[in-house]
This record gives structure tokens, sequence and C-alpha cells, in this order.
């Protein structure tokens, strides 16, 4: 059995957590008359977004004029994760809130901008990844329901202390900033016309809160949740309490950002999900071509004022035939995952659709490149003589060739 501590009794419990949630909604949400909830697809955001909804069906809290689910789909979720959003998001539809699927721009999609404009896989100093398929989004879907709604409405996020130490920190620094105010909630107030003001109304929530809220939202609410909390390892099944929650998170399929890729590595040990095994080889894939020979090099870069850039050599773009190459491997994936999917009979993955593969070929073949890149530099691998910061030439010492 699980020890418990002396101070046991003051710890919240999911019920007092739940209540404060309401006060935090009742209060700040009847400053607006339009609500918005960023959904990611995780278990924060899912944890919110079915808590607001089942507030407002029990009337525990007053209905807004308008309640908007956004999710950014950045289409390189884990595909339980993914298809769980989904399913959610149709039962929020069906419950008559208004929900939207954003986007990325098309050119702005993982495999579009890498392939088709052969921008190399993101990094931890060159992180393009966020702000690309996530980021500008999601701002760009702002603007327009701000437009929409005619004035500023409040925007609820799943935010929670305890997620990690720099968040917590920058909460803590906001606190008394700006109308901020944290304890039964965390609420940001901006500008009259900034697009919404910001609550975090499940801050205070343990993370054991969540799984046992996202359990129960599914089999005594009826939202399909249930798929979330497994998707990061949490076993609903464990009622002795012998082991603790898993505080664990999700990232996107492969990501090429970690060292250990343990969130599609959890998902593979459920017997169900085993069969997107063949995703394993996406991150390998991810850092063999970050390799010189995959790529173009500049030398002899020079600024727009004529003088040297500070550093020379460096390593830019995928030549066209990486791109063609890994452009195969990634569909050749997609293909090995969809045929063991229809053995099982489990839900087939989209990596590249149709229409993201007509512009990978069509910025291909138009030989499209990142700014300030045309093709015509070395590639990465060959062996070139040093250019010395007072512009002269170290010439090789050998050839190559």
């Amino acid at each position: 059995m699980r020890t418990l501590s002396l101070f046991e009794n003051d710890r919240l419990s999911l019920e007092r957590s739940i209540e404060l949630s309401a006060e935090s909604l009742r209060h700040y949400g009847s400053l607006y008359k339009h609500w918005a909830i960023a959904f990611s697809g995780g278990k924060d955001s899912s944890a919110t977004v079915t808590l607001v909804a089942d507030l407002i069906e029990k009337g525990d809290i007053p209905r807004p004029e308008s309640v908007t689910v956004l999710y950014a789909d950045t289409r390189q979720e884990l595909p339980p994760l993914h298809n769980a959003a989904m399913a959610l998001m149709e039962n929020l539809r069906d419950r008559g809130f208004d929900t939207r699927v954003v986007l990325p721009q098309l050119d702005h999609r993982y495999f579009v901008y890498m392939l088709g404009r052969g921008v190399p896989p993101p990094s931890n100093v060159f992180r393009w990844c966020t702000p690309k398929l996530k980021v500008m989004s999601m701002e760009r879907e702002l603007d327009a329901l701000r437009a929409e709604r005619g004035e500023k409405f409040l925007m609820l996020t799943g935010v929670r202390i305890g997620e990690s130490a720099a968040r917590d920190q920058r909460i803590a620094m906001s606190c008394t900033k700006d109308g901020g105010e944290c304890g039964q909630g965390w609420f940001q107030q901006t500008s009259s016309n900034a697009v919404a003001d910001t609550l975090a109304p499940l801050l205070h929530w343990r993370v054991c809160h969540v799984w046992d809220w996202l359990v129960q939202a599914d089999v005594e609410l009826g939202y399909p949740t249930f798929d979330i909390a497994e998707v990061y390892g949490h076993n609903p099944q464990d009622e002795l309490g012998e082991t603790e929650p898993m505080n664990a998170r999700t990232g996107c399929i492969g990501c090429p950002l970690v060292q250990e890729d343990s969130a599609l590595e959890r998902v593979l040990m459920n017997p169900k999900w085993a069969y997107l095994a063949p995703l394993r080889q996406l991150r390998p894939l991810y850092w063999e071509v970050k390799r010189p020979q995959y790529r173009l090099r500049k030398h002899g870069e020079v600024r727009k004022d004529g003088t040297l850039a500070k550093k020379q050599g460096r390593l830019g773009p995928l030549t066209l035939e990486t791109r063609e190459w890994m452009l195969g491997e990634i569909l050749r994936i997609q293909d090995e995952v969809n045929e063991a999917a229809e053995k099982c009979g489990q839900p087939t993955v989209s990596l590249i659709n149709d229409e993201e593969l007509a512009r990978i070929r069509e910025l291909i073949a138009a030989k499209t490149w990142p700014e300030k890149w045309d093709g015509t530099e070395h590639r990465g691998d060959e062996w070139l003589p040093d250019i010395l910061p007072d512009g002269s030439v170290q010439p090789l010492l050998f050839n190559n060739r």
C-alpha cells in the first residue's frame, strides 16, 4: 500500500481542485462574452477542455455567448494521441461547442518545409518546427477569431505548476504583474486592443488529478479521453496506488531534438499500437541527413556590405538528390505502417498526404531553396581551401579528387 504522509489531509483532493477551478472560471469568465480553449491534445489541455465543457453542461459555471476549442494540429503528433484528439473534437462538436482544427500553412508543414525547400531537420540551435507548425498558425487563427468576435476574449490554457521548473519560474514572476494573479487559476490581463486575456484554471492541479479526471471523464461523462491517459503510460487499473502515475511528456513522431524518443517507445510498448514500429526509422533518418554529404555549404560568403561573413563554411540546405531520396524513404515508412494497420484493423497514419506530396514535388521540380541559397553552392563534404578572417586563402595540402 502507498505510504501516506503526515500532511496527507492538507493536500488538495480532486473534488477541491475542481471547486477551485470552477470558482476561477466563474470569477474571471464573467468578464468576457467569448471564450476560447487552446487544445494541443496533451493530457493537461484535454483535462481543461473536458472540465470546462462538463462544468458548463452541468450549469456549475455560466455559459458564455461562445466557446471555441482550437486544436493546433501540427501533423506530427503521435498517431494514438492525434486520433484521440480528433475523437474528442468530434465529441465536443456534438455537444454544441464550436471546434476548429488549426493547421500550418501548406508551405510551413513539416515535410513540405523540409523536403520542398530543403531546410534541414530542426535542432536545438535551429528549432524552426515550433514556430512554423504551431505558433504562427495559432496566432493567425486567434487574430481571425478576435476579428469575428469584435472584442477581446478569454483564452483558457492547460498550464499547471510542476510541469517544468522554467515554467514555474515564469508563473511566479508574473503573479503580481499586469493584473496577474495566482492561486485559483493563473490570470494574465493584457491591453484592451489585444487579442485575448489568458486564464489557466488548472494551475493548481496535481498530476494525479489530471489522470483521475481523464479516466472519470471517459467512463462517467462520455468523453473519449481514456486513450490520452494511456498514451502517457498511465495505468488507471492500479487502484491500490502501488505505483505513482507517470508525469511523462509526449512529443512529435521521431523528434530530432531529444536524445531518446521515449514517447514513441512508450506507445510501442502497448500491443495495440505495436504496428507503428516502422516509425522508429524516422529519427535515424533525420540525424543521417544532417551530415555534410547530404547538404550544401557556403564558401566565401559575404555580408551585404561586402565584408566576409564571420562564420565561413557553414552547412545549409538539403541537396535536391537528398530530398528525393528522403521523400521516398518517408513514403516507404508510411506504407509499412499502413500495411500493418490494415492487417490488425487499426487506424492508418498520414505522414505526408496527397496535397503535401504534390506540393513537395512541385517545389523540388522548381529547384526551390531557402533564403540566401540558390543551389550553386558546394556540396557539404567537398574539400575546400580555408578562408581566413583577413580574406586570404589557405590552399589545400591534399586534393580529394
